[in-house]
């Protein structure tokens, strides 16, 4: 052929061979395009369309069809081990059963071993004089403290009040903020290292509690500032915004009854300053939240069955920890004292391995207390619709991820009030986030040494350790996989909190009884 060539599909002959026929088989899925181009002397060309996902699916499966003819009946084919990272295999329920039987056997063991060696060591009894403080005196200096922090909550509702009509200047009622906030943290610091008759059970409960109270009234300064500003900087417009109102034109009656439904809707939303009353203001305090709005989301009716069962679910929690605590905990501190003071790393290691599953079983019950039971039953009896207490970081693959999702008020505390400020002035959010750690390390070490009256910074620097350890997470989880950043998560929750309280109870008996009570010790 001279000139134009056209070239077309080949067909079946009869010649072809069985293997041929498959290879036919195969090539009978790809379609030709008889698309001319002009290429020198060459019209046409022909063009091969890529297979589809489903035509490779069937290529496979005819491939498999002649295998299985073979006269060896094969029975091999490409596949990974499960245990490869490659196979995609990912359902290990069987083993999660082994782990759980294997620590639930583990942990029946060392109860065994306790009761054995200490008898049974609970008493609701002594439960009642520590949360009373009945074996601290009849002046009970808690509860008075306690009551004590309406104070500088209604100081700074009448600050405020002050502020939103001119009486206070901006600058003067800030400081006049500032000085009441920082009054707050002190009082218990003073009042506890000075006066006796603290039980630790109530210089714990002070010590949270001014925590909390402080973090509430910066979040209610802050936004009745926000609030205050945005007033001031609209005033001058207000005239103009009323007289171009939907509200004020002229309606008909067919209307006039939407226009109602949404005026009576608005009429129903806070507006400043008329949130400034001791209602709003108790409200917030005792509501499960750390973050103030003028209109929070509220539930419509109190349902009496989940509030029963948060109700039984605290009084039993509580009975629980206290138990664990009593039989456990207690022994093994007491029992680390001794390897702590000679700096016997063996001895101390062995006894921290075991302090480390009673701590972590009680800490794990005082969070679905607090976050799950506390909270939604404060939460229902005030109507409070915000339940998102805490996300699920049982499955953080690295620390920030940890501390992002298990306190959420906390943590939206820190973005509203102190990450997103501070970004907004300029700084990194390296800088940010550094800051917000420092807050709340101080907090932490804030609520540990002012009860124990042992001024020492293991939990502060334990919460600034959270920084080199989230890189090392994330170098975990980038390097080895999501599974590893996680056992760094949890190795961190169950061998850093038990570290720090034998440590603490090492230097509050130091502190508190001199070295000679060391002494007594030394038989175990």
């Amino acid at each position: 052929m001279s000139g134009e060539a056209e070239l077309k599909p080949r067909r079946r002959t009869h010649s072809d061979t069985e293997e041929n026929k498959t290879e036919l088989k195969v090539k009978k899925g790809t379609q030709f395009l008889d698309k001319p181009k002009m290429l020198g002397d060459h019209e046409g060309l022909r063009l091969r369309r890529t297979q589809s996902v489903t035509r490779a699916e069937e290529i496979q499966a005819e491939e498999k069809k002649i295998r299985r003819s073979q006269p060896d009946k094969p029975c091999h084919r490409p596949r990974d081990s499960l245990f490869s990272w490659t196979s995609g295999f990912d359902n290990f329920t069987g083993f999660v059963n082994w782990g759980f039987l294997l620590l639930s056997m583990g942990g029946i063991r060392l109860l065994l071993e306790n009761f054995i060696k200490y008898g049974i060591r609970v008493d609701p009894i002594q439960w009642i004089y520590i949360i009373t403080g009945q074996d601290s005196g009849a002046e009970h200096p808690s509860l008075i403290l306690l009551l004590y922090a309406l104070v500088p909550a209604v100081l700074c509702l009448l600050t405020e009040k002050g502020l939103s009509v001119d009486i206070i200047p901006n600058g003067p009622g800030m400081i006049a903020h500032v000085i009441n906030l920082v009054v707050l943290v002190l009082i218990p610091i003073v009042a506890i290292h000075i006066k006796d008759g603290f039980s630790l059970m109530g210089a714990s409960a002070v010590s949270m509690f001014y925590s909390v109270l402080f973090l509430k009234l910066w979040s209610y300064v802050q936004v009745n500032m926000w609030c205050r500003t945005q007033q001031r900087h609209s005033k001058n417009h207000s005239l103009r915004r009323q007289s171009f109102s939907y509200t004020n034109l002229p309606k008909d009656d067919k209307g006039s009854a939407s226009t109602h439904d949404e005026t009576d809707h608005e009429q129903h939303l806070v507006q400043y300053p008329d949130n400034l009353n001791l209602k709003d203001l108790f409200y917030f305090i005792l509501a499960p939240t750390l973050c103030y709005e003028l209109n929070f989301p509220r539930t419509s009716r109190i349902r009496k069955r989940f509030l029963f069962k948060r109700i039984v679910e605290v009084v039993l929690g509580i009975q629980i920890i206290f138990a664990v605590m009593q039989q456990y905990m207690v022994p093994s501190v007491k029992n680390s004292l001794i390897p702590f003071s000679n700096m016997d790393i063996t001895k101390a290691s062995e006894r921290l391995l075991k302090l480390a599953i009673p701590n972590h079983l009680a800490w794990l019950c005082m969070f679905y207390i607090v976050f799950h039971s506390f909270m939604n039953l404060m939460g229902e009896l005030l109507h409070f619709a915000d339940r998102n207490f805490y996300c699920d970081w049982w499955n953080a693959n690295n620390i920030d991820t940890f501390w992002r999702t298990w306190n959420m008020p906390v943590h939206r505390w820190a973005v509203r009030h102190l990450y997103i400020p501070v970004v907004e002035m300029g700084y990194g959010k390296m800088t940010a986030s550094v800051i917000v750690f420092f807050i709340s390390a101080f907090f932490h070490e804030y609520m540990v040494s002012v009860p124990l009256k042992t001024f020492k910074i293991w939990a502060f620097m334990g919460m600034m350790g959270q920084i080199p350890l989230s890189f090392l997470s994330r170098y975990m989880e980038k390097n080895f996989g999501p599974r590893m950043g996680n056992v760094v998560v949890w190795a961190s929750l169950i061998l850093g909190q038990p570290l720090c309280i034998m440590m603490y109870y090492h230097d509050y008996v130091v502190t508190h009884y001199g070295k000679a009570l060391l002494e007594d010790y030394s038989h175990v």
